[in-house]
C-alpha cells in the first residue's frame, strides 16, 4: 500500500466484499464495527472516508473533527437519517448513498408482510407452536382478485407493482409524479390518494417521510378506507399515524396491518404491538445476504473512485462538476436548487415534463450540472432516493421528459434561469436571476413579474387581484404572533390573476393556514420552506 493512500474508517458492519475492494483498489482500510460515539468522533480525523450503515451517527461533531481530512461518508443503503446532512455539505464533506442496491430485497419483504398479514402466519405459528391447534381461529383472506392500492411508485413500489401483478392482483397507483404513459407501461391503474383509499383492499407504502408525507395516512384517511383493509409498511415509520392505525386495528376497521419501520427505532415499545393482526419486525427491510454484499461493493466502489479519481456517484450533497467549473457554477447552482424546490413544493398533481431554460450569461457554462440540480430539488419532497446525479433517472422511470434550453442571446436580464413544469392540470413557470454578488432572486413566477429573495420560512399565495388582501394577511399573521420579514405582490393584469411571497420569521400554524385560504381574494395558500 502506497504511503500517500487515502485511508477509510469502516465502522458498521459492511461485508466482507467492501474490505476486498478497497484493499484491491489501492485504498487503506480499518474495519472497527461498532464503534462507540465518543471513540468515531476522536479517531476521524485520521482518516479521509468512512462507511457506514445506520448504526453509526455522523454527527456535527463528528463532521467537524474530520474537518481537514474528512472528504467523503459513504451510506450504504438509501435512508441518511443517521447523517447530518447540512453539517457535511458545510464541511465540505460529501455524502454518497447505493440508493438502488437493496431494493429488490425491500419489495420481496413488503410482499412477505403483506401475504403474512393475510393469512395471520406469525400468529398461527406461536400459537401451534405453544401446542394449540386452532384451525378456524385463523381465518385469512386470497390476495388473487384483490387490489393493491401503491402509495408511491419509486423503484421499490414498481418493484412490488411487478410482483402482485404476478399474483393476479389489481394494482391502483398514486404517485404524484406518476405519468399516464408509465402507468400504462407498468399495468397499473393511476388514482388520486382518495380513490385509492376508497377501492384498495390492501396498501402498501413507498414514499420517503417528508412533511409532506407525515402522518399520510391519518385517523381521518383510515376512516375514508375500505372496511377491512390491510396496511403494509416497509418504508418508513411516521407515514401512518400510529395511535390512529392501532385504534382503527381495536375496531376492526382495519382487518390487519404489517410494519416493518417505526417512528421510533428500536422499536422496544409501541402503540401498535399486541393490536389484533399485527405483523412486526424489526427493520429488516434491505436484511438478505444478497443485498448486503451489494450496497457494501457498490459503497466501497464509488467511495474508492471518488478519493483516487474524483469521481462522484450517488452524492447526496454535490453534482457531478469538475475542478475547473466548480467556482463558476456555484451561485448559479443556488439558483437553480431554489427554483427547483419552489417548483417541487408546489407541485401536487402528476408531473408530465419538466424544462430548464438557460439565457445569458449563464448560457455560455456547463448547464448540465445545474439541470440535475434543479431536478433533484423539484422532485426532493416525494423521494429521498433522489439527488443531482441520479434526478435524470429517476424523472425517466416515471416517464416525465426532461429538456433543457439554451438561449445565448441577452433578455430583460444579463442571466436567467427559467423552469417550466408541466402537469396534468396546468403549465407553470418560475423565473430568477442573480443580482450584485451572485444573490439569487425570483424575477417571474406564472410569467407574472415579481422580484423576492427566497428565504427559510416562506408563504406563497395565488389570489384576485381584489382589495383587502394584503390588510386580511397582516391581521391574520399578526394575531397569531407572526411576524412579517417581506411582501412581494405581482399581477398579471388589473383585476385578474395576483401572487403574493411572504417571507416570515418563523413557521405558519396549519390553523392560521386555514384562515388565510378562508379570505375572499384567497386561491391558494401554500407553505414554502428553503
Amino acid at each position: 500500500m502506497a504511503a500517500d493512500a487515502p485511508k477509510v474508517l469502516i465502522s458498521d458492519k459492511l461485508s466482507p466484499r467492501a474490505l476486498e475492494v478497497f484493499e484491491r483498489r489501492g485504498v487503506e482500510v480499518d474495519f472497527e464495527p461498532g464503534l462507540p460515539a465518543e471513540e468515531l468522533v476522536a479517531r476521524i480525523k485520521d482518516y479521509d472516508g468512512l462507511a457506514v450503515r445506520s448504526a453509526s451517527k455522523v454527527t456535527a461533531d463528528v463532521l467537524k473533527s474530520g474537518e481537514g481530512r474528512l472528504q467523503v461518508v459513504g451510506r450504504a443503503g438509501i435512508g441518511v437519517d443517521n447523517i447530518d446532512l447540512e453539517a457535511a455539505t458545510e464541511a465540505g464533506v460529501v455524502v454518497m448513498n447505493t440508493p438502488f442496491g437493496n431494493s429488490i430485497t425491500t419489495a420481496e419483504h413488503a410482499i412477505a408482510m403483506m401475504m403474512a398479514c393475510a393469512r395471520q402466519i406469525p400468529a398461527a405459528d406461536a400459537s401451534t407452536q405453544a401446542g394449540k391447534w386452532e384451525k378456524s381461529r385463523f381465518m385469512g383472506a386470497e390476495l388473487y382478485g384483490k387490489t393493491l392500492g401503491l402509495i408511491g411508485v419509486g423503484n421499490i413500489g414498481s418493484i412490488v407493482a411487478d410482483r402482485a401483478q404476478g399474483l393476479k392482483m389489481k394494482v391502483a397507483a398514486y404517485d404524484p409524479f406518476l405519468s399516464d404513459e408509465r402507468a400504462k407501461a407498468m399495468g397499473v391503474e393511476k388514482v388520486a390518494f382518495d380513490a385509492l383509499l376508497a377501492k384498495a383492499d390492501f396498501i402498501t407504502i413507498h414514499t420517503p417521510l417528508t412533511e409532506s408525507t407525515r402522518n399520510l395516512l391519518d385517523a381521518d384517511a383510515l376512516a375514508r378506507c375500505k372496511d377491512g383493509v390491510r396496511i403494509v409498511n416497509c418504508a418508513r415509520g411516521g407515514i401512518v399515524d400510529e395511535q390512529a392505525l392501532a385504534d382503527a386495528l381495536e375496531s376492526g376497521k382495519v382487518a390487519g396491518a404489517a410494519f416493518d419501520v417505526f417512528v421510533d427505532e428500536p422499536a422496544r415499545e409501541n402503540v401498535l404491538f399486541g393490536k389484533p393482526n399485527m405483523v412486526c419486525t424489526p427493520h429488516l427491510g434491505a436484511a438478505t445476504e444478497e443485498a448486503q454484499e451489494n450496497v457494501a461493493v457498490q459503497v466501497a466502489e464509488q467511495m474508492a473512485d471518488y478519493l483516487l479519481t474524483g469521481a462522484v456517484t450517488n452524492a447526496l450533497n454535490m453534482p457531478s462538476i469538475t475542478a475547473e467549473d466548480a467556482p463558476r457554477l456555484k451561485p448559479y447552482m443556488k439558483l437553480a436548487c431554489q427554483l427547483g424546490s419552489f417548483a417541487g413544493q408546489v407541485t401536487e398533481t402528476g408531473l408530465k415534463s419538466v424544462t430548464v431554460e438557460f439565457e445569458g450569461a449563464v448560457a455560455k457554462l456547463n448547464v448540465k450540472p445545474l439541470v440535475q440540480a434543479a431536478l433533484a430539488e423539484l422532485m426532493k419532497p416525494f423521494s429521498d432516493a433522489v439527488n443531482m446525479v441520479n434526478a435524470p433517472v429517476f424523472a425517466k422511470d416515471r416517464g416525465i421528459d426532461v429538456s433543457e434550453t439554451v438561449h445565448e442571446r441577452p433578455g430583460d436580464y444579463n442571466t436567467l434561469i427559467r423552469i417550466t413544469v408541466e402537469t396534468e392540470r396546468f403549465t407553470r413557470s418560475i423565473a430568477g436571476t442573480l443580482f450584485g454578488g451572485g444573490l439569487p432572486r425570483i424575477v417571474s413566477i406564472k410569467d407574472i413579474a415579481i422580484e423576492a429573495e427566497l428565504t427559510a420560512h416562506m408563504l406563497y399565495i395565488t389570489n384576485k387581484d381584489e382589495p383587502g388582501l394584503i390588510g386580511g394577511l397582516g391581521t391574520l399573521l399578526g394575531d397569531a404572533g407572526v411576524n412579517i420579514a417581506t411582501f412581494h405582490l405581482g399581477r398579471a393584469a388589473q383585476g385578474g390573476d395576483a401572487i403574493a411571497l411572504i417571507a416570515t420569521d418563523g413557521e405558519v400554524e396549519p390553523s392560521v393556514l386555514e384562515k388565510i385560504r378562508a379570505l375572499p381574494q384567497v386561491i391558494q395558500a401554500k407553505p414554502l420552506a428553503f
